[in-house]
């Protein structure tokens, strides 16, 4: 078996982020986004994986390169343009060949992995096997219709979703899929939808089944979802210390310290992690909190937030909370007169200020 994992796309939900990084390359708990992916597949087993990519933008190639880091076999398979998901599917079949594989979201992170999925996918003899999660919002997804614990119908973003259900990113197929995704048109937007692949499957009589996730699964496509992720990865998390902690320091709760890093007369407060080479000085960083490596938070307050490498943090007078701040972003104090606000903020910023 192997695997297809996303990581293409222009993340425009997650600008300005995203007009320099992937989105796949977010940190969370200070590991990107589609690292989770790529250890789910290899803990599945599966070593040959397929990644899409833009056509334009070498940077997950340049990050995971062939893939042995991690124990697998890596083919990138660059997409024209954003032609939808079941238009990935299409564009890989040279790749997967006539075998069963998985096809995975790479933005997409869940707890314990996809292992189970793959063994009830062979139990049941299905020709695709969809993974599903309750939620609040099925609008924003495809959404199955259900009838005595059968899938009869899937609609893609539907203004009146006939279940709470949304088929998360993650699909098992047989090779009857290429049949599917090279039948179907495009839909209003333009884009071969995976739903009416999965529609076109039922349609046509081949076994669509499904898994219910028992536990926790984010779709990070938003800011507010990378927060809740980050919160969900570090809540899995124990105590680790391998950097230095000073006498004057007090650390409380689940919390890591990778290589490098110090923290000096300083607070933390867990669940957090601290990156390798990052200085903490003077400084509370409170609950669902990562700093990612060679960081410096210095006489300020931070939580429940994502710091990515570089950062600089100072002299803040006020906390710091539910924030997303990219590479080497600096927030310090203002030290010439007259005392002013200034940024230098690119498109699609946010800022609020007290």
């Amino acid at each position: 078996m192997k695997a297809l994992i996303t990581a293409g796309g222009h993340g425009t939900r997650l600008r300005p982020i995203t007009h320099t990084q992937n989105k796949h390359l977010i940190p969370i708990a200070n590991k990107p986004i589609l690292n989770y992916a790529l250890e789910y597949i290899r803990e599945a087993g599966i070593t040959d994986v397929g990644i899409i990519t833009n056509k334009e933008g070498s940077e997950v190639k340049d990050v995971y390169k062939d893939g042995s880091q991690m124990g697998l076999h890596i083919t990138y398979i660059p997409q024209e343009r954003p032609s939808g998901l079941a238009d990935c599917v299409r564009i890989a079949q040279p790749f997967l060949g006539n075998e069963s594989f998985v096809f995975y979201l790479g933005d997409n992170i869940i707890v314990g992995g996809i292992a189970r999925f793959i063994d009830e996918f062979r139990k049941s003899g299905a020709n695709c096997h969809l993974v599903l999660a309750r939620v609040k919002d099925p609008e924003r997804f495809g959404v199955p219709e259900l009838k005595d614990g059968r899938i009869i119908g899937i609609e893609e973003k539907p203004r009146k979703p006939k279940s709470d259900f949304a088929v998360t990113g993650i699909y098992i197929y047989d090779p009857n899929i290429f049949e599917a995704v090279n039948a179907i048109s495009p839909s209003a937007r333009g884009e071969l939808e995976i739903s009416d692949a999965h529609q076109y499957l039922l349609e046509k009589g081949f076994k669509v089944t499904y898994s219910e996730i028992t536990g926790w699964w984010k779709d990070t496509g938003k800011p507010a979802d990378l927060l809740e992720a980050n919160r969900l990865v570090l809540d899995s998390f124990e105590t680790r210390i391998e950097g230095k902690v000073d006498t004057q320091s007090n650390l409380t709760g689940r919390v890591v310290i990778e290589p490098g890093a110090e923290i000096h007369n300083s607070n933390v407060r867990g669940p957090a992690i601290i990156g390798a080479g990052s200085k903490i000085v003077n400084a509370y960083i409170g609950p669902y909190t990562s700093i990612d490596k060679n960081c410096r938070i210095e006489n300020s307050e931070i939580e429940f937030s994502i710091v990515s490498c570089g950062c600089l943090i100072r002299n803040q007078k006020i906390r710091i909370e539910s924030s997303l701040l990219g590479k080497d972003v600096q927030i310090v104090d203002a030290n010439s007169k007259p005392f002013t606000n200034r940024f230098i903020v690119g498109d699609q910023s946010q800022i609020e200020i007290r």
